[in-house]
């Protein structure tokens, strides 16, 4: 598991998830959810902001978690997420190319988190007849 990683896409996501909470129009402008002089209605808005919240809570757990099983749960968390939104904002949004660019970006990001758990890194083995840790 690389860690470092772990931590970059959380802070990434904790970091654009507190944005857009705070203005939607991030989200939904390049999205297509914007009007055509590129306003944001109100029920548009109050419906991005608990996916956004979503995304900065999840990320804040990643960029602070234990390392261990609880670093990995909550990248498993950000990952089901980014890969759910590359599902329902690929199948939903409007125009053929806000749905392609949607799901390339939410797959990227869970790729990134996914390329974090796989990474190799020392991990300490024990053999059972050894007295002590081997590295591996």
């Amino acid at each position: 598991m690389k860690v470092g990683l772990l931590r970059a896409v959380g802070v990434a996501t904790a970091v654009y998830g507190a944005a857009v909470a705070a203005v939607p129009d991030l989200l939904a402008r390049p999205s297509g959810l914007a009007d055509e002089e590129g306003r944001t209605g109100r029920a548009t808005r109050t419906s991005l902001r608990p996916l956004a919240w979503r995304d900065a809570v999840s990320g804040l757990a990643m960029a602070m978690a234990p390392d261990g099983p609880a670093l990995r749960t909550a990248a498993y968390v950000r990952i089901a997420a980014d890969f759910g939104d590359a599902v329902l904002l690929g199948a939903t949004l409007p125009g053929r190319d806000r749905k392609l660019a949607a799901a390339v970006v939410s797959v990227g990001w869970g790729a990134l988190s996914v390329a974090g758990l796989l990474a190799g890194g020392r991990r300490e083995v024990r053999h059972p007849r050894a007295a002590g840790p081997l590295r591996g």
